[in-house]
């Protein structure tokens, strides 16, 4: 039975879908193809009907991921965006938290196209957090670039820690409560 344009469209998107949680969970290189479109649904032959390559895949999951984490904050203000953030709960959610924090170490090892997708994440969500930041301060995305490479960093180490590890907590407390601190008054 022959698929339809459409049905290739919806696939390809559950790949990608797919792909996005597995890479953030894994890494890019723990999971290989064949177990990700087993995970998905399909067979490893029908990969290269939608991808020229792993690496095309990584860079289409990971721009998808990025977009839908900056959606997902879209409400929040600054203060409630470095609250969640620096959750437990975010923390927790590698399959469906920060692509940045779950990936940013295996992206430094990989294509430049790669890390282009990385880079317009990060100014993407710059710009978000910049426009959020109700002040004339000037410095505003030096700052913001400050705290949200402290934010990314405190969900990385973290991260590193045993789940149950008091240190685990300790540091998204820390970066959670320096962060809000440093924010102007108007923010939460």
């Amino acid at each position: 039975m022959r698929v339809t344009k459409a049905q290739a469209q919806a696939n390809r998107e559950h790949i990608v879908e797919t792909a996005s949680v597995l890479f953030r969970e894994r890494g890019f290189d723990g999971i290989g193809v064949a177990d990700l479109m087993a995970a998905a649904g399909f067979t490893h032959g029908g990969f290269y009907k939608h991808f020229g390559s792993k690496a095309d895949l990584m860079a289409e999951a990971s721009a998808n991921s990025l977009s839908q984490s900056l959606a997902s904050t879209g409400e929040l203000d600054v203060g409630g965006f470095f609250a969640m953030y620096l959750s437990r709960e975010h923390r927790d959610a590698r399959g469906h938290g920060c692509t940045m924090a779950a990936l940013c170490g295996d992206a430094a090892r990989q294509s430049d196209e790669l890390k282009a997708t990385f880079a317009s994440g990060v100014e993407s969500t710059l710009a978000s957090l910049e426009k959020k930041l109700e002040t004339q301060e000037e410095r505003g995305r030096a700052k913001m670039l400050g705290l949200l490479a402290q934010a990314i960093g405190a969900i990385m180490l973290s991260r590193a820690c045993p789940d149950d590890a008091p240190l685990a907590g300790e540091i998204l407390e820390v970066c959670r409560a320096q962060i809000l601190a440093s924010l102007p008054a108007s923010e939460p």
